[in-house]
């Protein structure tokens, strides 16, 4: 796969639309595919165009088709040139024992599974079919229009789709939702057609991984028109391809996410002078560097998921635990960055944590769909421990030792530059729980107007030391440890509003710690810092950025001289 990835990163390819002819965006490998359709009970009558289609679907995108209604294909030596079999519309029984042995053979041992309508309807009395398969047909409802809702627009047979795909065909119902063993990629709703029987989750179109093998089902592909809706035929060629092994795709189960971005930015602040582009529930990086960081919450525990692709030779990351700030490069300083860059060195590459750990690369290389296709990320963040998966494989481990830095606080997306595209969808959380504390105190600079530092000023102690703005220099007199939601420490004393005073101008000065109203600050969206109790926020009298300048509060105006990027 990794040919392909860097083949693909010279060739540069623009965007394909939507609903063109179907095509991988990187040449696949030649591959050969059997297609089965033999009948036991019902026979549709779309089979030969189903036949014909995937034909044609060879034809355009490299891989040979061999169909057959002949079960004795069906031994170990028979299905070995085959990198994936595609039960098309059969019924009933249609292997016999020592052919379903030699069927389950190939499958655990890294062969490929495609069911196509029917093909759930098959083989009601082998358990292994059954767990294939993923859920067995159990009735349906005269043929008519349905809308199809895509929940997963990353694998390669639904990543072309509309989140609502509304088509004509025949819907079945299942004796069993397969959402429990099986990666649901599309499902129906029930109030857009009549007959359903399942209610508000009804899956349609799934795939899962059996051992060593791969699977995908669609429940469409009753009617003959649908061999030649290009929607379809993407859809098919996709399954194919995630079952020969030509498309990677997170087929694990998944269950209890909650959205953070799947076209909505609510809840989201841009930082920096970049931007994205939404679209199609799609954000497309654009402009200088810059962060799309989730402001309305901070993370400890929990599953974090999203996908993403690169046009080309493109570059970002996903940060995660950072503190709020309006700068982007807070993020970088006080946070972790999962890369996105597959061309890079290895410790800034692909699935690395950046500049810190680098990925498996042999592993990333096997999981990593090139440029102009789809990839997904879960970055699994328990207490001070991170996993990272591309595609469903575990590709990195790390745990921060960094008693300055946690990977617990926000995530953002990052546009790292002009002329850098990489776009992302379905951004979604499951928190885990746990006793894991919120985010513990962090120690380092505090920066303000024109990238100078709090200060202590001569780095005194006695009470009523002037806090000042002052030329960063690394000294203890700027080495403040800050707890989210309560003090500022310096030289082992506290930032105080002087007297606890609430007016405007009144002096912010070191003073002994004494759990006072006066010293509790919080850290704002915006990049401000607030004093709860006076409601006003920390700033540089005069939006002087002189050294010595003294640090007073004033009401909250989000001006540069009250915005501060804390460690």
């Amino acid at each position: 796969m990794i040919g392909k990835v860097l083949a693909a990163l010279l060739m540069l390819p623009a965007p394909v639309a939507a609903l063109a002819t179907p095509a991988a965006a990187a040449a696949d490998d030649p591959y050969d595919v059997l297609v089965f359709s033999r009948t036991a009970g019902f026979r549709h009558d779309s089979i030969p165009a189903g036949t014909t289609a995937i034909r044609e679907l060879g034809a355009a995108n490299g891989f040979s088709v061999t169909a057959t209604e002949d079960p004795a294909v069906f031994t170990t030596a028979g299905l070995a040139p085959y990198e994936a079999v595609v039960f098309l519309n059969t019924t009933g029984d249609v292997l016999n024992a020592a052919q379903q042995t030699a069927f389950e053979g190939y499958v655990r041992g890294g062969g490929g599974y495609v069911g196509v309508h029917a093909a759930a309807d098959t083989e009601y009395d082998w358990p292994f079919y059954g767990n294939l398969v993923g859920a067995w047909f159990a009735s349906h409802p005269a043929i008519q229009a349905a809308d199809v809702v895509v929940e997963d627009r990353a694998h390669a047979a639904t990543a072309h789709l509309p989140q609502r795909w509304h088509r004509t065909d025949e819907w079945y119902n299942y004796r069993t939702n397969a959402r429990s063993t099986a990666h649901v990629l599309a499902s129906l709703d029930e109030g857009s057609y009549s007959g359903g029987s399942m209610g508000a989750d009804h899956p349609h179109a799934w795939c899962k991984t059996l051992d060593g093998g791969r699977s995908f089902y669609t429940g469409g592909g009753h009617t003959i028109e649908s061999y030649s809706d290009p929607a379809f035929r993407a859809h098919l060629l996709g399954g194919i391809r995630y079952a020969a092994r030509q498309a990677n795709a997170d087929c694990r189960p998944e269950t209890g996410y909650t959205p953070l971005y799947n076209g909505s930015t609510t809840g989201w602040t841009q930082a920096g002078p970049g931007s994205f582009t939404n679209a199609d529930a799609t954000l497309t990086s654009t402009g200088g560097m810059g962060l799309l960081w989730y402001s309305a919450k901070q993370f400890t525990n929990y599953s974090l998921k999203l996908d993403w692709k690169m046009a080309g030779d493109d570059n970002s990351g996903v940060f995660i635990g950072f503190p709020p700030s309006s700068d982007p490069w807070s993020a970088v300083d006080n946070g972790y960055e999962v890369q996105i860059d597959a061309t890079d060195a290895a410790d800034r590459t692909t699935g690395s944590v950046y500049t810190f750990k680098s990925a498996d690369l042999a592993a990333r290389d096997a999981a990593l769909n090139p440029p102009g296709e789809w990839n997904t990320y879960e970055l699994l963040v328990e207490g001070e421990h991170l996993q990272v998966f591309l595609n469903g494989t575990k590709i990195n481990d790390f745990t921060n030792t960094d008693p300055v830095r946690s990977l617990a606080g926000h995530i953002g997306l990052q546009n790292h530059g002009d002329g850098d595209d990489v776009s992302f969808r379905n951004v979604r959380i499951k928190e885990l729980g746990g006793t894991t504390p919120p985010p513990g105190p962090r120690t380092g600079p505090v920066r303000g107007l024109a990238n100078k530092c709090l200060d202590v000023s001569g780095a005194g102690t006695a009470d009523g030391t002037k806090i000042q703005l002052y030329t960063c220099n690394s000294t203890a007199a700027q080495n403040w440890t800050v707890t989210p939601n309560s003090t500022f420490k310096a030289l082992g004393k506290c930032l105080d509003v002087a007297g606890g005073a609430t007016a405007n101008g009144t002096k912010v000065q070191l003073y002994t710690c004494n759990n006072s109203a006066a010293q509790v600050w919080s850290a704002q969206a915006d990049g401000t810092v607030r004093n709860p109790q006076s409601g006003r926020c920390l700033d540089v009298s005069n939006n002087s950025s002189a050294d010595g300048q003294q640090i007073h509060i004033w009401d909250c105006l989000g001006a540069a001289n009250q915005k501060w990027v804390l460690p």
